[in-house]
């Protein structure tokens, strides 16, 4: 089992005392990433000592120790999964190969693509939700967002490693721009479009944490995959992190769910007015945010027939999630059922597995995030509610890519007329007067222990820590 090094001035368990160069290397790109910190990270609280797990082993028991620590102080660092000896590739064309532990000069280009990509939602996710703690509804939930910052900068910072140790100047510049480019900056925004959203709130938090989080869960899924080894090891032990950032959004949800569900038994009415003058949130809201950020995310997966997907595969750079799931590791002659447009209707064909890589892939994440709305209509039903459902909007609603892309679709699946969608768009997303409404309710509360109006109290703390316990020391 590797140890985690953090005698060394970026903690690692990559031997980078043995490699000078590429140690001079990251610790020129260090200084940078620490000034972005300071500059696009969690505003106001940079001071403050926060109550954060650590990564102090790659196993997946006892792999993180607690302490209180300010976050520009946080251990940083390079950690890859502990190696599997004589491993070899597992799809696509070269199955039986040993895994590569350099990059292959015919995928150069494409791995360092998949890499970058990866690596600009890290540090967007931050940038995006920057100046959230100015309205925390707890310090719990403080403490929460600010793990989940510093895990994206790690996060960040493991595929910066991959960038400079193998691919040269090329990865340096890269890793360069990935600290230039910023979420939502008219002349250099992040790559991604949701990545360039505003998340002003924290029912965009939950329902970002939720949905776009479990997105980034089943790309680190398929690139844990990657014949490229130092790859594939790097993602396997970012899923062990990535798993707390949707606990977050899923708790978040649920709680919010609770809050509204004990207003409307207190009250006897299932009334959005009242409801909202009670302080919390209405439920049909709750799915209007829903309807926005799971959208939001489907377009993360690319195209539903997809050449680049194809190739990928075939060159064993990205297989699928789980891929031992699956019977065929090759799909070389073998086909999979999708829904097309095609002369403005919409037909069932058989199109060539390899071609259908993202959308495998997105049908697996839309079954996982269906996990957590059946848990909340259970609950909902629990309380009296079996009349109202919360439910995910069909895959076609509000595509900007692929197939639905562009097509007025409601979140039931069915096309209008342009006229039609427009005039109903308000009632499937949250309206400037549902937004109003929402920052109405965002007010900081930093009392130990309390919450605010619209959220349940937490049902556990962390680390067998109390509720009430001061998860951020305010000075």
């Amino acid at each position: 089992m590797s140890k985690l090094n953090y005698q060394e001035r970026i903690p690692n368990n990559v031997d980078l005392s043995n490699d000078l160069s590429l140690q001079r290397a990251l610790e020129h790109w260090q200084p940078k990433f620490k000034n972005w910190w300071q500059e696009m990270g969690p505003e106001g609280f940079q001071g403050n000592d926060v109550y954060l797990r650590t990564a102090i082993s790659v196993d997946t028991a006892g792999w993180a120790s607690y302490g209180k620590v300010k976050m520009p102080d946080y251990r940083w660092g390079i950690f890859l999964a502990d190696p599997v000896k004589d491993k070899k590739i597992h799809f696509g064309d070269s199955i039986g190969k040993p895994v590569w532990q350099e990059v292959p000069g015919d995928y150069r280009s494409i791995l360092r693509r998949l890499i970058v990509t990866q690596g600009d939602t890290e540090p967007a996710s931050v940038e995006q939700q920057r100046l959230l703690g100015k309205t925390c509804p707890s310090l719990f939930d403080l403490r929460n967002l600010f793990q989940v910052n510093v895990e994206e900068g790690r996060h960040l910072w493991a595929m910066v490693y991959l960038l400079h140790a193998y691919f040269g100047r090329d990865g340096r510049e890269e890793a360069e721009a990935l600290l230039e480019r910023n979420s939502g900056d008219e002349d250099n925004p992040r790559i991604l479009g949701t990545f360039n959203e505003p998340i002003s709130d924290w029912v965009s938090f939950y329902m970002f944490t939720y949905f776009t989080d479990r997105d980034g869960k089943y790309q680190l899924k398929s690139l844990a995959e990657s014949s490229f080894d130092p790859l594939a090891r790097t993602c396997q032990f970012m899923l062990t992190e990535e798993a707390h950032h949707m606990q977050v959004g899923e708790s978040g949800i649920t709680r919010m769910i609770e809050r509204t569900l004990e207003v409307m038994k207190q009250l006897k009415t299932d009334s959005v007015d009242a409801i909202r003058n009670a302080g919390a949130i209405d439920l049909p809201t709750i799915q209007k945010y829903i309807n926005f950020w799971f959208s939001s995310s489907l377009d993360l997966f690319g195209s539903e027939i997809s050449t680049n997907a194809a190739t990928a595969f075939a060159n064993g750079l990205k297989g699928r999630p789980d891929e031992f799931r699956f019977k065929d590791h090759s799909e070389k002659n073998t086909f999979y059922k999708i829904e097309n447009f095609v002369d403005n209707k919409i037909v069932i064909q058989d199109i060539p597995m390899r071609n259908a890589m993202n959308e495998i892939t997105r049908v697996a994440y839309v079954d996982d995030c269906n996990i957590g709305v059946k848990r909340w209509n259970r609950l909902i039903s629990k309380n009296g509610y079996e009349d109202f459902t919360l439910s995910l909007p069909s895959t076609k609603f509000r595509r900007s890519i692929g197939i639905w892309s562009n097509l007025h679709v409601d979140p039931r699946g069915n096309l209008l007329d342009n006229k039609t969608y427009n005039k109903q768009l308000s009632s499937w997303l949250p309206s400037e007067q549902d937004k109003s409404f929402i920052k109405s309710l965002m007010k900081q509360e930093l009392e130990p222990g309390k919450v605010a109006s619209w959220i349940a109290n937490p049902r556990r703390g962390i680390n067998n820590n109390d509720i009430s316990f001061k998860y951020v020391d305010l000075n």
